[in-house]
């Protein structure tokens, strides 16, 4: 049995001008006004605006883990701070799903991106996507959970044990009773993280084990299609449950907890690894030393600390042996095309360790 472990533009000097007629004459600064110009933000402020001149603007990617009306109040303030510390204009990018952002930033639409973890393996894969932060939870944790959830009226609420958490064993047994939600194919917690350890290492493949599979696009619309009994369980998040605490009340009240995940690292941010070396550093500055706790907390954040890629090398092992064991479960191919497909999987993820 394969088993996974989880192991942060203005800056200008003021003239004052004195005309009689005909300006003829500037007067230089009195002491008073020098004191209030500090020469290193100055250089500071210069030096960024130097900085990849051929950047007028930077577009950063958000994945639709709720509607962009709800991200964007959370978003904006972020996102102008950043355009104050890189003398540029810092535009949101919301995308309807997780591959749009993966998408726009291999196409050098966007430079930077706020990624769960299974999208940024797949953006640095393939979008040429380079981590440098990882968010800190408000409560300091470095890391979030997956769960499944089902409306707290659904009958299927009396068979299961909730003390022990053991939902995912009677999504197993009853699937084809069941009509089921994931997320989003490149989610974290609303695919990866169930698919290998609810599905996966069970044997069952999800694709075909239920009366109904849909991909709901979001954590939001996986939560409302739960509270309004459109399905019988989903898959949702520590963070997005909390989300909804504000954003839909009456919905979380609704919402039982059947099964939670190990502990997922926390998300990247993450920009295009051909960025100048300055902007990077600039980025990163920025990214390490924000502490507007209003902001982070709306972002569901408390910090945002360094990290680089190999901080998601479990997300890359999770991801290899959850291919691996839905090859192995597949009955519908002979031994021998299974070990071709599985030994490529096996090879990259050896490579991790």
């Amino acid at each position: 049995m394969l088993t996974i472990r989880f192991k942060k533009w203005t800056s200008v000097a003021t003239l004052a001008l004195m005309s009689a007629g005909i300006l003829a004459s500037c007067t230089a600064p009195s002491s008073d006004q020098a004191a209030t110009t500090d020469p290193a933000e100055t250089t500071e402020g210069s030096e960024i605006a130097m900085c990849a001149p051929e950047l007028a603007e930077i577009e950063f990617g958000i994945i639709s883990t709720e509607s962009a009306d709800n991200l964007k109040p959370q978003w904006e303030p972020f996102l102008e701070a950043m355009s104050e510390e890189l003398g540029r204009p810092v535009i949101g990018f919301y995308a309807t799903d997780y591959a749009g952002v993966i998408e726009a930033m291999g196409a050098g639409k966007i430079q930077i991106a706020w990624y769960g973890g299974k999208s940024y393996i797949e953006a640095a894969a393939r979008a040429d996507a380079e981590a440098f932060t990882q968010t800190v939870a408000t409560d300091g944790s470095m890391g979030y959970y997956a769960y499944l959830i089902t409306n707290k009226e659904n009958p299927i609420v009396g068979d299961i044990d909730l003390d022990a958490g053991n939902g995912d064993q009677y999504v197993v047994e009853n699937s084809e009773n069941l009509t089921f939600a994931f997320n989003d194919p490149n989610s974290t917690s609303g695919y990866l993280v169930p698919a290998y350890y609810v599905f996966a290492q069970n044997g069952i493949n999800p694709n075909t084990a239920f009366e109904q599979l849909i991909f709901s696009g979001s954590h939001e619309a996986t939560a409302l299609a739960v509270a309004e009994n459109q399905v019988d369980v989903a898959t949702n998040n520590s963070e997005n449950l909390a989300r909804l605490e504000e954003t839909a009340p009456d919905a979380l009240e609704k919402i039982q907890i059947i099964w939670t995940s190990p502990i997922i690292p926390g998300d990247p941010l993450a920009y295009r690894n051909d960025l100048p070396d300055c902007m990077k550093e600039a980025i990163q500055n920025f990214a390490y030393t924000y502490d507007d706790a209003e902001v982070l907390n709306g972002l569901g954040w408390s910090k945002l600390v360094p990290a680089g890629d190999e901080g998601w090398n479990t997300i890359r092992e999770l991801d290899f042996a959850e291919k691996i064991l839905t090859i192995q479960n597949d009955a519908n191919l002979s031994e021998a095309d299974k070990a071709a497909q599985i030994e490529p999987l096996q090879a990259q993820l050896e490579a991790l360790k």
